[in-house]
């Protein structure tokens, strides 16, 4: 009983609780499971590091020779060999450069999840401020067409108009109001989307800061262009890609030079006449091995060639990655900014002067002066004034997050 007062009582805390939109990108960087397991492959690829330095395991054998009776039995002579296999000088350091490029790969990796993670926040949280400014405007269209539907009653009653004005004035209630349970939906929906981003029960109380904020882009384009190449995290990864496999040509080259192999033994004649000498059943050996690239135009050259291959790859991919990306942000930045302006537009002209021509056409109506097709177009016309004002600025932030989505980092407000 007790556990479930205090459920309730987190329940109606978490509803009490108004979330700004980095407070929810916040608890998704520290709660979701996709931001949590590439920071795992991050640490992951950190502790394959050392191993880079470290040699080649030594082999040790242990050899029963000349048993009489069986294999494990008295033997005329033990040995023990130890044998330990080293690359040629400089491989190893060659490796473990490939290790660190590895590992902040693995980080940038953590870094565009992190980027992603946040645009898809921001995302949805726009997307629930859409929503529910939109079922706020369809509340008020609703008020309206209630007061049409009065105004057409009115002059129904008073044979001054046809029944028809008084049917379809009911008409555009009806629908508006069924619009309105849509909203709603949408809106529960939108919360669902970010209680997963952030890690929560699907239906786990949301309410979030409703303040509309249109902030310019002032940075130039070419700024932005610049930016990207220098922080884009695909980019930087890319260019890590380069550089090791500029490495792998190089270790791939470094094929032609012989690997050793050391190896020391130690042989117990447990027969004395086995021994090099009666008084000295023991004696020590020592072996140096080498390889040899007998067959190097089958192995060692192909290994050239594929890495040379690999290496033009690897270039390539990032002159197209930072074509893609100029050609991304130059057109998320003129989308931005059109939106921007159309956003501003609705909001300082054309809404109010939508606003403003119902009042009138409905005055109008009322003295007889129009009809009601006219007085339901300028009502359709405030209505869908105030929905493209609201459409257009959450264009213009959902294009701000794909900018910044794109070039790897907020842009300042």
């Amino acid at each position: 009983m007790a556990l479930a007062m205090t459920a309730a009582a987190a329940r109606a805390q978490a509803a009490e609780t108004v979330y700004t939109v980095d407070q929810l990108v916040a608890i998704a960087y520290q709660n979701n499971p996709a931001v949590k397991a590439s920071r795992e492959r991050w640490m992951s690829a950190q502790h394959s590091i050392k191993q880079a330095y470290a040699p080649n395991d030594p082999v040790f054998t242990y050899n029963n020779s000349d048993s009489m009776k069986n294999p494990f039995g008295r033997a005329a002579l033990q040995q023990y060999n130890i044998t330990e296999p080293f690359q040629f000088p400089g491989k190893a350091a060659l490796q473990t450069d490939q290790a660190k490029h590895r590992a902040e790969i693995a980080r940038l990796a953590y870094e565009a999840q992190l980027r992603d993670t946040r645009a898809a926040v921001e995302t949805g949280y726009y997307q629930l401020l859409l929503d529910g400014a939109s079922a706020a405007v369809n509340s008020e269209n609703v008020q309206n067409l209630e007061r049409v539907l009065k105004v057409t009653q009115i002059a129904y009653t008073a044979n001054q108009v046809t029944q028809t004005d008084f049917i379809s004035a009911e008409f555009d209630l009806a629908v508006a109001r069924q619009q309105q349970a849509q909203l709603r939906v949408a809106i529960q929906n939108d919360k669902t989307a970010l209680n997963q981003l952030m890690y929560r029960r699907p239906d786990e109380p949301l309410e979030v800061d409703t303040t509309l904020k249109l902030d310019p882009i002032t940075q130039r384009v070419d700024t932005l262009v610049d930016q990207a190449w220098q922080v884009r995290q695909e980019i930087l990864q890319l260019a890590l890609a380069e550089r090791n496999s500029d490495t792998a040509l190089f270790l791939a080259k470094m094929e032609y030079l012989p690997d050793f192999t050391v190896g020391f033994t130690l042989d117990n004649y447990l027969i004395a006449t086995f021994a090099p000498k009666p008084s000295q059943p023991t004696d020590w050996s020592v072996q140096v091995g080498l390889n040899i690239p007998v067959f190097f135009w089958l192995k060692q050259k192909e290994d050239v060639e594929r890495a040379r291959h690999d290496l033009d790859a690897a270039r390539d991919d990032l002159e197209s990655l930072r074509s893609q990306t100029s050609a991304a942000v130059t057109a998320l930045f003129r989308s931005a900014q059109y939106q921007y302006e159309t956003a501003l537009l609705y909001r300082d002209s054309l809404v109010p002067l939508a606003r403003q021509n119902f009042q009138v056409a409905l005055i109008a109506y009322q003295s007889g002066k129009i009809d009601f097709t006219t007085l339901a177009a300028t009502l359709q016309r405030e209505y869908g004034a105030r929905v493209n004002f609201l459409q257009a600025a959450n264009q213009f932030l959902a294009g701000r997050v794909a900018l910044e989505q794109t070039i790897g980092m907020p842009l300042p407000q």
